[in-house]
């Protein structure tokens, strides 16, 4: 039986990251640089005023209130060459260029605001309120470096650098489908032996949190041909396919039947506790699957420990699973030996510290108590009993 960290490290050592591709700056927002970028002027590329004021010389407020002509009006955008001599004040907008001849503004908050002339109540130092030529980034500098994941501040920088596009590793495209003669869409009535499919629904979230884009089939049942078929039908427009159910040692376990035979995926017992039956191969040689329990606590906690560090892997982040924190558990916990077991639990930062109360229901078809959670206990293989007050490590769950 194979550790977690061992069926990680499988998954991971079969899979490449997806080509880089070029996309339109807001096409872009999710995925990941796969170049660096760099700025091609200064930022910002001219002297400009950081406030509503006037562009005056600094000598000239030696002894204020003073009153000076207005020479001209700058707003933000304008190309002209305005000048002004000693003596005189330009109106200036924020981000309008410094005129030649000033070297400092003053916010219109310390005038009265005059069209014509203006009286200024204040002195202001050389340099005021003005944001020089390259003070953010100089010319050739790098912005963003290849494997910086893009977010709203990522695009922003390199927007302020003129590019429209950016070369990057896409979102990973993720089928999800789900197993069972039993599954029904939610909303239709069910007769006596269905229930509601949940698991296609909580998989397609999860892939979209990961920072994938997902497809959700409607569920196959447990005819083979079906099942080959529909995933057949998916290796063109996949870069990865999740299964749910059918993989266990039961006689209607239709996945594992289907896919076992041909050695394109390999089924493994991973000492777990929820989550024990994985699968993972490659479609067609090329396509990763990941063939997961069909107990939904079982397959969203198989997704985050697996799915999830590979999704990142294909797009050329590290494999690496939620966020973790170090909390008290407030309840005595036991564990079976041998099994490393994830507990549904309700984090709280209190006192300085995090804390974390163990849900009462933890079996692997109860989904009221993970819905409630918000962190993931981590009780290791060797561990069998842990007293209230130990300090546990909690995976952080998506809120």
């Amino acid at each position: 039986m194979r550790t977690v960290p061992e069926h990680l490290a499988a998954i991971v050592a079969r899979l490449s990251p997806l080509p880089p591709v070029r996309l339109p700056l807001l096409e872009a927002a999710g995925t990941v640089l796969a170049e660096d970028v760099s700025s091609p002027v200064d930022l910002p590329p001219f002297d400009n005023s950081a406030m509503d004021g006037y562009a005056v010389c600094a000598s000239d407020l030696a002894t204020p209130p003073v009153t000076l002509p207005v020479a001209t009006d700058i707003p933000a955008g304008d190309a002209a060459a305005h000048g002004i001599r000693p003596g005189q004040a330009a109106r200036i907008m924020t981000g309008a260029p410094l005129p030649p001849g000033a070297d400092t503004v003053v916010p219109v908050e310390w005038t009265d605001g005059g069209a014509h002339e203006v009286r200024i109540d204040r002195g202001a130092p050389v340099g005021n309120y003005i944001r020089r030529a390259g003070e953010d980034v100089r010319r050739g500098a790098t912005v963003l470096a290849a494997g910086t994941p893009l977010g709203a501040a990522q695009l922003g920088i390199a927007a302020s650098a003129g590019r429209p596009d950016l070369l990057v590793r896409p979102r990973p495209r993720v089928t999800v489908l789900s197993t069972g003669d039993e599954l029904r869409p939610p909303g239709v009535p069910l007769e006596h032996g269905q229930i509601w499919d949940s698991n296609s629904f909580m998989l397609a979230a999860a892939v979209a949190e990961a920072g994938g884009a997902a497809t959700r089939r409607s569920f196959v049942g447990d005819d083979p041909a079906k099942v080959r078929a529909a995933l057949d039908a998916e290796l063109e427009g996949a870069d990865a396919v999740i299964t749910t159910g059918g993989v266990s040692m039961g006689a209607y376990d239709v996945v594992k039947a289907v896919l076992s035979g041909g050695g394109e995926v390999e089924f493994e017992k991973v000492a777990m506790r929820p989550g024990k039956p994985q699968g993972f191969g490659l479609l067609d040689g090329r396509v990763p699957i990941f063939t997961l329990p069909g107990n939904p606590v079982s397959a969203y906690v198989s997704f985050q420990v697996f799915v999830r560090p590979a999704l990142r892997y294909l797009q050329g982040l590290p494999a690496e699973g939620l966020p973790t924190v170090t909390a008290v558990c407030e309840s005595a916990l036991t564990s079976p030996e041998g099994v490393q077991q994830y507990l549904r639990g309700v984090l709280a930062f209190t006192g300085g510290g995090y804390r974390v109360r163990p849900a009462t229901a933890q079996g692997s078809h109860q989904m009221a108590a993970l819905a409630a959670a918000s962190g993931l206990i981590v009780v290791p293989a060797e561990v069998t009993e842990l007293p209230a007050g130990a300090e546990v490590e909690v995976l952080r769950l998506p809120s």
